[in-house]
């Protein structure tokens, strides 16, 4: 349980009692729905919401809240703190709470793999450790605080995901959690619409790199890798990789249906066959990111080992299924020209039949979107691809480039519909687009019919 002084929050965020009752707080909420007794409630204001509307249920079920504005009508018995940025508030408090703890953090950034290869740093140290993390992926300015708010005296690690989608992202979120380990997955053309180009996406990432002293790196990204040689970082890095020279790599990789197997040598000393449920080359990477943060805090191999082989993977991301005869391959969390180039290459290695490949648009790419999906078009085409259904403006693009069995349709629901007229048994599907475009109302629609 979080113990929180009404006076550490004045110190955190600069805030004025207007009202006092509680002085100790055991937690910290966001959501009215959920707030729990004996919590402080953050009135945070977004595009679309504002917390300060539900600030009287939240006080009738918490003890105190933060707001930016004062209630019309306060509560007898509640502590009101004013601020004037509940947000930064926020971030204060979590700031405060992780300072209060002199323990490792460990923060993942990268334009693919974040969420996969937290959760299997999580996994493999809780064989020896207790750790926080993320909830799925929380990996903003509010998720990460408000993680880093739960944060209590039995924890021992804290692993945090990290987005970003802009210059300074990264930076924002290592001034609240202050890493001293960093991962980085790799360098892609992801979110270009707020970045501007590549080399501003590695820009991004490498703040990171202003707060840790041990660094984890994709080696075989020499993009990623050149950066890290031009940034003037002086604490350690450790490589991890299949091609390049690394620390922690990978040989004798077989790819199967549902997984691999390949020997996972943790440096030239110590190595032992792993045999992960992850599909696809790319999930390779993420198991040896996380097997490099184990070796960094002396996980036993074993204890490696039986981590990796025991993770189920994520929910969303390159889930492999069967239904009515058909090889589905759902990865509808979200999508990149980089990620979706790789799926298409695991749709046609896992092709039973026909490869049919049901793709939405990839969204904030900016400029860089016309000719990332005509890409896409002409990559379908190159891997001999059976049929492709467009979804979405953008990926009709995509279809013009495309050289055989083709359809074009403007949302998930209606492609659920085109797949459901067009499938036979022992095809294999591949589902994927950016979370804007709702991917996985595909099945939901042919489920329907």
């Amino acid at each position: 349980m979080v113990m929180l002084r009404c006076e550490d929050i004045i110190s955190a965020t600069g805030g004025e009692v207007i009202s006092r009752n509680a002085h100790v707080f055991t937690g910290v909420s966001i959501d009215s729905r959920t707030i729990k007794k004996g919590e402080v409630f953050i009135a945070l204001k977004g595009t679309k919401f504002d917390g300060h509307d539900f600030l009287h249920d939240a006080l009738m079920k918490g003890s105190g809240a933060i707001v930016s504005f004062p209630p019309a009508e306060p509560l007898k018995g509640k502590t009101i703190i004013y601020v004037k940025d509940t947000l930064k508030a926020l971030q204060g408090i979590a700031r405060v709470l992780r300072l209060r703890r002199e323990i490792p953090v460990v923060g993942i950034t990268g334009s693919n793999g974040k969420t996969t290869t937290k959760e299997l740093i999580a996994s493999i140290l809780s064989t020896k450790h207790r750790v926080l993390k993320n909830t799925g992926n929380l990996n903003n300015q509010i998720g990460l605080p408000l993680t880093l708010t739960k944060i209590n005296e039995q924890d021992e690690v804290v692993v945090l995901e990290m987005g970003a989608s802009a210059p300074g992202d990264i930076k924002e979120l290592c001034d609240v959690a202050m890493p001293q380990y960093g991962v980085l997955t790799n360098i892609g053309p992801a979110h270009l619409e707020g970045f501007g180009s590549l080399e501003g996406v590695r820009k991004t990432k490498l703040e990171l790199f202003d707060y840790i002293s041990v660094a984890v790196a994709n080696a075989d990204d020499t993009f990623l890798i050149e950066g890290i040689h031009s940034s003037g970082f002086t604490g350690r890095v450790v490589r991890y990789g299949i091609q390049e020279t690394a620390e922690v790599f990978a040989t004798d990789i077989t790819l199967t249906t549902k997984g691999s197997v390949f020997l996972l040598h943790i440096t030239k000393d110590t190595s032992i066959e792993v045999n992960p449920k992850l599909s696809g080359r790319f999930n390779i990477y993420n198991v040896l990111a996380a097997a490099s943060v184990g070796f960094l805090f002396d996980i036993d191999p074993g204890d490696i080992k039986r981590a990796i082989e025991s993770f189920e993977g994520v929910p969303m991301r390159f889930e492999i299924r069967e239904l009515n005869g058909l090889q589905i391959i759902s990865d509808v969390y979200n999508a990149n020209p980089a990620s979706i180039e790789e799926a298409i290459r695991e749709l046609v290695r896992l092709r039973k039949g026909r490869a049919i490949a049901i793709l939405g648009d990839m969204l904030e790419l900016g400029s860089y979107a016309e000719e990332a999906h005509r890409k896409i078009g002409r990559l379908l085409s190159e891997l001999a691809v059976d049929v492709f259904i467009a979804v979405g403006p953008l990926m009709s693009l995509a279809a013009s480039e495309f050289s055989r069995s083709v359809y074009t349709v403007p949302g998930a629901p209606e492609a659920g519909n085109c797949l459901k007229s067009i499938s036979k048994d022992g095809d294999t599907i591949l589902i994927k687009g950016s979370r804007g475009m709702m991917m996985e109302k595909v099945l939901e629609a042919y489920n329907a019919l």
